[in-house]
C-alpha cells in the first residue's frame, strides 16, 4: 500500500471516499472501481480510489479476527494476515495487567492488533516497526479506537527495552521465499527472542515451536480460538508460571491447563466415550492431563484419543459416545456402512494412513442415515470407531 495514498485517505476527503468504497465493496471488482470513481470525481486519483477498495475489503476480511472493531481499523494485507485474533490479544493482555504491567513495548508491531489490545486493558503501550506504513496504519488504529499509545520506525533489535515493564514481539515469520520454519530467518531472528527471554517478557511465536527450543524457566503456552490453533506465546521472568500451558477460548469463555495438573496416564482398552482432545492441548503435550480428568486412558501411547467409561463435558476435548467397532478393511467397512443405512459420513483419523475424502468416494454411500467414524491406531492396531458426538 503506498504511504501517501493511505494517509490521504485520513483526511475529510478520504473518509468520505472509504464511507462510498463500503457501500459497494461487494459488488464486483470492477464494477465498484466504476462506481467509486464516478464517486470520486476530480477529487481522488486512481491510486486513492484503489486504497479506499482495498481498505473496505480489508475491513470485510478483518471481521473475522477483530469482530465489530473492524469497520473502524485500517489494515495491510500482510498485516492483517499476521495480526493476533483480538480474543487472543485480549487474553494476553488480561495476563499482563494480573501481573499488574504498567507499560510495554511492542517490538515488531506491525498494523498494532496487539498494541490496541495493550492499550485497551490500559497498559501505557509503545510500538515500533521497520515498515512505515505499518508505523501509520498502526497509530491510526490507536487513534479510530480512542486508545493512548505511541508508534514509531524503528529496527526493534536496537531498541532499549529497559525503560517499560515487559518486552513483547512477535517476529516475521515469512522470508521472501514465503513462510518459514527456521528461527534464524525471523525477522527479529531468534537469538534476538532468546536475549529478550532473560528479563520479563512475551514473545508470540508458531504453535509448531518444538518445545526443546523453549528455554529453561520459560513458559511456553498454546492458544487455541473456538478450536484453531493460533500461537504459542513464550513467558518470561515473572510473567512464567509454569513449563507448558494449553489455553483454550470458545463461545463458554476460556479454560486453561498446565503442565501441573498432568499426573500422567496409561493405555487401556476401548471404553464408551471418546475424546479428542483440543490441538492447543496437543501441541502443549498435556494430552494425558485431559485423560487424567475424565478418569480415563489413552487409545494408543503416541495418540491424542482418550477414552473412559465415564462421560464428561470438557473445555479441552469434543466429547463422543463409541457405538460400536466396525471393520477397519475398507471392503468390511463399507458393507458394515451400508448396512446400517448410512449416507452421510464424517470421518476422523490420526495415527492411520487415511485421506478421509478419497475413503468416503471410494466407499460410495447412499444411506438416509448421517454418522461420525473415527480411524485411528488402538494400542498399535488399526481400528474404525463408530462414535455420536455429545
Amino acid at each position: 500500500m503506498d504511504l501517501d495514498a493511505f494517509r490521504w485517505l485520513l483526511t475529510d476527503e478520504g473518509q468520505q471516499l472509504l464511507r462510498a468504497a463500503d457501500d459497494v465493496a461487494d459488488d464486483d471488482p470492477l464494477r465498484a472501481q466504476t462506481k467509486l470513481r464516478r464517486t470520486a470525481g476530480r477529487t481522488a486519483d486512481p491510486e486513492q480510489v484503489a486504497a479506499a477498495l482495498t481498505q473496505a475489503a480489508l475491513r470485510r476480511r478483518a471481521v473475522v479476527k477483530f469482530g465489530d472493531l473492524a469497520a473502524r481499523m485500517y489494515f495491510t494485507p500482510d498485516g492483517l494476515e499476521q495480526a493476533t485474533r483480538q480474543p487472543v490479544a485480549a487474553h494476553r493482555a488480561a495476563r499482563l495487567t494480573a501481573f499488574g504491567t504498567a507499560s510495554i513495548i511492542d517490538l515488531g508491531c506491525g498494523i498494532g492488533g496487539d498494541l490496541i489490545a495493550f492499550a485497551g486493558a490500559g497498559i501505557t503501550s509503545a510500538g515500533v516497526d521497520l515498515d512505515p506504513v505499518r508505523v501509520e496504519v498502526a497509530t491510526a488504529n490507536l487513534a479510530a479506537l480512542d486508545l493512548e499509545g505511541a508508534v514509531m520506525v524503528a529496527d526493534a533489535t536496537t531498541v532499549d527495552p529497559a525503560p517499560f515493564d515487559v518486552a513483547f514481539a512477535d517476529p516475521a515469520r515469512r522470508t521472501g521465499r514465503g513462510r518459514t520454519f527456521d528461527v534464524d530467518d525471523w525477522t527479529p531472528p531468534w537469538s534476538f527472542v532468546e536475549g529478550l527471554l532473560h528479563r520479563d517478557s512475551c514473545v508470540k511465536v508458531a504453535p509448531g515451536i518444538p518445545h526443546g527450543l523453549v528455554p529453561e524457566g520459560v513458559e511456553a503456552e498454546w492458544v487455541s480460538d473456538h478450536g484453531e490453533v493460533k500461537e504459542a506465546a513464550l513467558w518470561a521472568g515473572r510473567l512464567a508460571t509454569t513449563a507448558r500451558r494449553a489455553t483454550v477460548i470458545g463461545n463458554g469463555g476460556l479454560a486453561t491447563l498446565t503442565d501441573e495438573d498432568d499426573p500422567g496416564a496409561g493405555v487401556v482398552d476401548v471404553a464408551r466415550f471418546l475424546y479428542e482432545p483440543d490441538g492447543a492441548v496437543i501441541r502443549a503435550g498435556l494430552v494425558t492431563a485431559v485423560a487424567a480428568g475424565v478418569d480415563g486412558g489413552l487409545l494408543d501411547e503416541h495418540i491424542a484419543y482418550v477414552t473412559s467409561e465415564r462421560p464428561f463435558t470438557t473445555p479441552f476435548a469434543r466429547s463422543y459416545e463409541v457405538l460400536e467397532q466396525l471393520p477397519y478393511r475398507e471392503k468390511a467397512l463399507k458393507a458394515a456402512l451400508r448396512e446400517r443405512g448410512i449416507g452421510r459420513l464424517t470421518i476422523k483419523k490420526r495415527g492411520v494412513d487415511v485421506v478421509p475424502e478419497q475413503l468416503r468416494k471410494r466407499l460410495a454411500l447412499a444411506g438416509d442415515d448421517e454418522a461420525t467414524l473415527v480411524m485411528t491406531r488402538v494400542a498399535g492396531h488399526g481400528t474404525a470407531l463408530l462414535v455420536r458426538p455429545l
